[in-house]
């Protein structure tokens, strides 16, 4: 491993470097200041409990990332992945059955099959439907609420949800159009749509099983470091608005079809609960809110929140991740607000 030469990067990392000698500065100063000792005791621990439930899965999307980029080919991708954009929203909407991650570890994976040549549709529905369409998030939601209906709302809105999301970003070209420029997806790789390693096949079926392995290690570890400061960043807000924000304050308003349902998206943002383990939060509110608030908390805190956003930030164009935000919000909002108006379940 080098240091990167791009003073871009290297200021970048600075201000990271310096945010986070403020942190400890603030929290050293905090911590002997006696008004805001139970608030920060409140703060660490959800900010600990939020960083240690998502970072195995994180650690898993980055192994999965190093995985495809050493041993599987861009040919490999295109022969999987249909053509058409209908087809290939379809396919992304259920990858997360081979790929069980969780919304932060799914970030880097989805750039990582993008450079190996995956379909705008597919990996955008690929990008939205994993963290909950995937065996763990399946297994964990049915031993909450049981094999009812809440399950089969949960995995079939978000397949549509992630599916309609998909067909809408077919209208976008190449990859290279929503992502930010990477130490390695250079603009050159943008305008000469070079996907692979300099090796061509024949050299890389030459390389040893143990170096590809170490490869492997090199590139999830790059990748975990890159993605994890916005883990923090997004643990941290997340940790903080947990604490100075009341959830009081939310759960007051939230009465009435819309209003619920709006707090309960809010509050799917404001936790940033992991969402392989969302499902058992989710049930505290049930008697409390109606059915279709809960969904909502499922569906779109599964698919946005804090952290998966400052994510999203890092990998994608700000237009994108704007859709990215909006789309699934419009159709979350639709899907839970009609079921609290006409359905009583």
């Amino acid at each position: 491993m080098t240091f990167n030469k791009n003073p871009y990067l290297n200021n970048q990392a600075l201000l990271y470097l310096g945010l986070l000698m403020i942190f400890v500065v603030a929290a050293v100063v905090l911590s002997f200041w006696q008004p805001s000792k139970d608030a920060w005791s409140t703060f660490t621990t959800v900010f600990l409990g939020i960083f240690i439930e998502a970072t195995p899965y994180l650690l898993l999307g980055t192994l999965a990332s190093g995985m495809v980029e050493v041993f599987v080919s861009q040919d490999t991708i295109k022969g999987l992945v249909p053509r058409s954009p209908i087809l290939g929203a379809l396919f992304g909407s259920i990858l997360g059955i081979f790929f069980p991650v969780c919304e932060c570890g799914v970030v880097p994976l989805v750039r990582r099959l993008f450079r190996k040549g995956l379909s705008i549709p597919a990996g955008v529905a690929f990008l939205l439907a994993a963290p909950v369409i995937n065996p763990v998030v399946i297994l964990s939601t049915a031993t909450a609420f049981g094999f009812g209906k809440m399950l089969f709302m949960r995995v079939g809105f978000t397949f549509l949800i992630a599916f309609a999301t998909g067909c809408i970003f077919s209208v976008i070209q190449t990859p290279w159009e929503i992502i930010n420029p990477t130490p390695w997806i250079t603009s050159n790789d943008v305008d000469d749509h070079d996907y692979e390693h300099n090796l061509d096949h024949a050299e890389a079926e030459r390389v040893p099983f143990l170096s590809k392995l170490r490869q492997v290690f090199l590139v999830s570890l790059d990748e975990f470091f890159e993605m994890g400061r916005y883990l923090v960043m997004g643990g941290l807000i997340a940790a903080g608005m947990q604490t100075f924000i009341p959830q009081s304050i939310l759960l007051n308003i939230g009465k009435g079809p819309l209003i619920s349902v709006l707090v309960m998206i809010g509050l799917a943002i404001l936790l940033s609960i992991c969402s392989t383990v969302d499902s058992f939060v989710a049930l505290g509110f049930v008697g409390i809110f109606s059915s279709g608030s809960i969904l909502a908390f499922l569906l779109y805190g599964a698919m946005v929140d804090i952290k998966s956003t400052l994510m999203f930030l890092r990998v994608f164009r700000l237009r994108p991740v704007l859709y990215l935000i909006l789309i699934p919000l419009v159709l979350v909002l639709l899907v839970c607000v009609t079921m609290n108006y006409f359905m009583v379940w």
